[in-house]
């Protein structure tokens, strides 16, 4: 009466050992049907994380329905598993040791709540639990990929191959797109640059150059930018209140201004003084000291604005 039991005890471990077989079985053709990626549901999450495992596997927690409106799992996705078809270049006795798959929040809702998932994408890989491929530290509790480094397929495929027999085989592919641009670009610019180089040789251009940019600077451009402030305020004032404080609009019409006040003083200075006739050279004199004064003004008005405090004026 007792050999029954001890019969039935005995078959105990080759009974495990078939169905983690069959087990290890079902996934390989899995992998193999979907270029390397099983698509799981809660049955088959429960299979590739079986407690008696001797493989190890990377799995992809995403909502790809469109209704779920996450755009880094779209983003994601193509990464994943341009690196899992990678994977499947490897010879088979390292490859049928690691398997990539995929959960779909749509399909397997149970996993998302059961491990307590809010957000995707997420990648857990589980180590082996038992077998030559069990870590050596004994740690066989899932290990969460960080995306420190972004979605890219790359930085993924080398943390991975942490954990696989041996190191995954992706390689960036060739960006056709991106190379094709640039070759158009040097192609436009090589080929348009025999009919601007008499432009670019010309002092008068770099001096002009030179001048707006001097003008944009001293006008408080590198301040607006730096710190981010909006073009104009809430209710359309173009005047920013205090020292600390200006619009993009401000840069605009305070180098307007400085351009305009140093262009009058060349005139004077440069141009008036070489005229031959007297009205005329009178005419000149006339019109651009008025410009300077209007244009002091305006400054002057300008100032007593961003500083309420100011007592002087000159004509506004």
């Amino acid at each position: 009466m007792l050999l029954l039991p001890i019969l039935a005890l005995l078959s105990i471990p080759f009974c495990i050992a078939a169905s983690t077989q069959s087990a290890h079985e079902k996934l390989v053709k899995l992998a193999a049907a979907n270029n390397g990626v099983i698509k799981l549901d809660e049955n088959t999450y429960n299979l590739i994380t079986s407690p008696n495992r001797n493989w190890s596997a990377s799995i992809h927690f995403t909502a790809l329905d469109p209704r779920r409106r996450c755009a880094p799992c779209k983003e994601f996705d193509p990464a994943f598993n341009a690196v899992a078809k990678a994977w499947t270049k490897v010879p088979v006795e390292d490859r049928d040791s690691h398997f990539f798959a995929t959960v779909d929040f749509d399909n397997a809702m149970g996993v998302f709540q059961k491990l307590g998932l809010q957000t995707a994408p997420v990648v857990h890989i589980h180590p082996a639990t038992e077998g030559p491929r069990r870590p050596a530290s004994g740690r066989t509790t899932p290990i969460i990929y960080d995306f420190a480094n972004g979605f890219d397929a790359g930085p993924l495929a080398e943390q991975l191959s942490q954990f696989t027999p041996v190191p995954i085989p992706y390689k960036t592919p060739i960006d056709w797109p991106r190379i094709g641009t640039t070759a158009g670009v040097l192609l436009i610019i090589a080929s348009g640059i025999r009919a601007f180089l008499p432009v670019l040789r010309s002092r008068w251009v770099w001096a002009a150059g030179i001048v707006l940019t001097s003008l944009v600077m001293t006008s408080g451009f590198m301040f607006v930018r730096i710190r981010g402030m909006p073009p104009s305020g809430a209710n359309g004032q173009w005047i920013a209140a205090g020292f600390q404080n200006q619009f993009g609009q401000e840069v605009h019409v305070v180098s307007f201004i400085y351009g305009l006040l140093a262009a009058s003083f060349l005139m004077l200075t440069l141009i008036t003084p070489y005229q031959t006739n007297p009205a005329r050279q009178r005419l000149q004199v006339y019109l651009w000291s008025a410009v300077i004064l209007v244009m002091f003004s305006v400054l002057v008005s300008l100032f007593r604005v961003k500083n309420r405090g100011y007592p002087f004026k000159l004509l506004l």
